[in-house]
């Protein structure tokens, strides 16, 4: 069994004293999962196509993969990168594009060829990509060919060496592939000017040259951890479950900029985890699921590219959630059973009114991940659709889902449900002692999904692993019936649209202007976005204006990282040992508001 701890028992699991969420488990749902039948996440990928090959695995911009479809090209792409990139087990390869055709394609054959994948936001900027790309010590990048002058700009100041372009429409079939192409770069201008490569040591190759030049060197030939392969095509190497899969970047629990190492036995383990409370309610081979939520997103990369993926799912693959207008046609046409989509998404698809003549009553299930559900929005999400929109709780480091809401039962709206099969929970105070059931204290994780450590970071992985437990930074309390619920942050970080946002990081850019003396940052409740973030800046030059350093940050962080309001102050509200008070910035921003309000 994969249990939550080492040298657990079926006995043990069923200790609803220590255990209590279990009382409140259906019947049906067993306490712990079986231990995954495969070695690698690339042996569930050729299984998983083995077992439903005729049948569509994903779909966007009206084109169709079927599992059959998905196991030839990511075949493909992994004898590329073998055998003619020549990369090794462990080099790590950066996907930057959205939820493209592209995309799973490039996961899964980077996972066969054992490489270790570093996903990045398209939305990040050249510096955001930089730090992302030299810390990591990427050698390859399969980048969506909108984003290449950002890449151009600092991919001589990396390691990487193989750029792997791609156009939006790479996968779409003959005169629609071509057609759309033409349309995003010459009539749309979505490809700005580019000059790469951006050095002589930098090899550029198109994503359709790669996977012919998979197919010419006879597909791949398969090794597991304990046996060779032999035959003809490229030689892959040897996975197994201890490996990374994943160098996934997120502020972390202790904030700062780090990539959880995330392995295939975690990915595996959390993805069945998941399944186990979903199978209560859909069927193996015949639901059709949106995947609203960005793949390199690790919540959909788990539950979309992976678990539904797994049980034979039909994933429509959602390019730009923001456009609701085509979302919702796409909604009409396809007519899904799941919805993988953020609260914000849902609170915008409610504002449209063909979103809500739609039929509905097809839906099983509207699972929202990234960010927390308010309770208006939950409410009127069943008023509108009939149905229930299920919260729950992960973070990187987790795989990421920790704990989720009932299928068997109505969701308890403001809370994030109960532990996953084979998680443990604890909820502890300042000294490490587990607090009574009610009583807040920090949320810690105990089970198979918890990552390995940060990527190059000793000290800050022993920070928040300690004795297999992962210490979240999160506040939380437990029900008597195991129900738990997030009621505050140990650290400040901000959540905008499913995105996390380190006021630290955003702080330190706004002080690298040279008119900026001092900064500090909170996040505030937005009905659109969850949360925004607010910039108190203290100015060391009073000609700066808010336009200026706007200007500036647009340069420096992504859009979801940007302030929504920028306030200057004479100074900042700070501890006796110089550290910004954010709660009094919070002060500041209510008393700033109500003199607003009377003006």
């Amino acid at each position: 069994m994969l249990d939550g701890e080492e040298g657990d028992s079926d006995e043990a699991m069923n200790d609803y004293a220590n255990r209590p969420w279990l009382t409140s488990y259906s019947p049906k749902l067993a306490p712990t999962i079986d231990e995954v039948p495969f070695s690698s996440l690339g042996e569930l990928v050729d299984a998983t196509c083995s077992r439903f090959a005729t049948k569509p695995a994903y779909s966007n911009l009206g084109a169709v993969l079927s599992f059959a479809d998905v196991k030839r090209l990511s075949d493909q792409f992994a004898a590329y990168l073998v055998g003619d990139l020549g990369l090794a087990k462990g080099d790590r390869i950066v996907l930057q594009m959205p939820n493209l055709l592209q995309y799973p394609i490039a996961v899964y054959g980077a996972l066969k060829a054992g490489l270790v994948v570093v996903n990045a936001n398209p939305l990040y900027t050249a510096h955001e990509m930089k730090k992302v790309f030299v810390d990591s010590g990427a050698v390859a990048i399969v980048v969506l060919e909108n984003f290449a002058d950002k890449l151009a700009s600092v991919v001589a100041e990396t390691s990487i060496r193989h750029v792997i372009l791609t156009e939006v429409g790479d996968l779409l079939p003959g005169l629609k592939r071509v057609v759309t192409n033409f349309v995003v770069k010459r009539v749309r201008h979505m490809v700005p000017a580019h000059d790469l490569p951006g050095g002589s040591a930098v090899s550029v190759t198109r994503w359709r040259d790669a996977l012919a030049s998979g197919a010419r060197l006879g597909g791949v030939r398969r090794a597991t951890a304990s046996t060779t392969a032999g035959g003809p095509g490229v030689r892959l190497p040897a996975v197994g479950l201890e490996d990374t899969a994943l160098l996934q970047y997120t502020g972390g629990t202790t904030g700062g900029t780090k990539a959880a190492i995330i392995t295939h036995h975690n990915l595996l383990a959390n993805q069945a985890q998941m399944l186990a409370p979903m199978k209560l309610r859909l069927h193996e081979g015949e639901e059709t699921v949106i995947a609203a939520l960005p793949l390199y997103h690790i919540f959909s990369l788990t539950v979309n590219a992976l678990a539904f993926f797994a049980y034979g799912s039909h994933n429509v693959l959602i390019t730009n959630p923001r456009d609701t207008d085509d979302l919702v046609k796409t909604l009409a046409k396809t007519k899904p059973s799941v919805l993988i989509l953020v609260s914000s998404l849902a609170g915008a698809l409610m504002e449209n009114p063909g979103f809500r003549a739609l039929d509905h009553s097809g839906v099983k299930l509207a699972v929202a991940g990234g960010m927390a559900v308010r309770s208006a929005t939950a409410q009127q999400w069943r008023e509108v659709t009939g149905g229930d929109m299920l919260e729950g709780y992960g973070l990187t480091e987790a795989s990421p889902v920790v704990s989720v809401n009932p299928t068997w039962e109505t969701p308890r709206v403001g809370t994030i449900g109960l532990p996953l099969p084979s998680t443990d929970i604890e909820i502890r105070d300042e000294e490490g002692a587990v607090v009574p059931l009610g009583e807040p204290g920090e949320l810690c994780v105990r089970g198979p999904q918890v990552m390995s450590g940060y990527w190059n970071q000793p000290e800050p992985s022993a920070a928040v692993l300690r004795d297999g437990w992962l210490l979240t930074g999160d506040v939380a309390t437990m029900a008597p019936d195991g129900f738990l619920t997030i009621v505050d942050r140990k650290k400040d970080m901000v959540v905008v649209s499913g995105f996390n946002v380190y006021p630290s990081e955003v702080e330190e850019v706004a002080m690298l202007h040279p008119k900026v003396k001092d900064a500090g940052v909170i996040g505030v409740d937005d009905d659109r976005s969850g949360e925004t973030i607010v910039l108190f800046v203290v100015p060391s030059d009073p000609s700066l204006t808010e336009g200026e350093l706007r200007a500036y940050l647009k340069g420096e962080l992504a859009g979801y990282k940007r302030p929504t309001r920028i306030l200057f102050r004479d100074e900042l509200p700070k501890s006796n040992v110089g550290k910004v008070l954010r709660r009094e910035l919070r002060d500041l921003l209510d008393d700033d508001t109500k003199d607003d309000d009377t003006k």
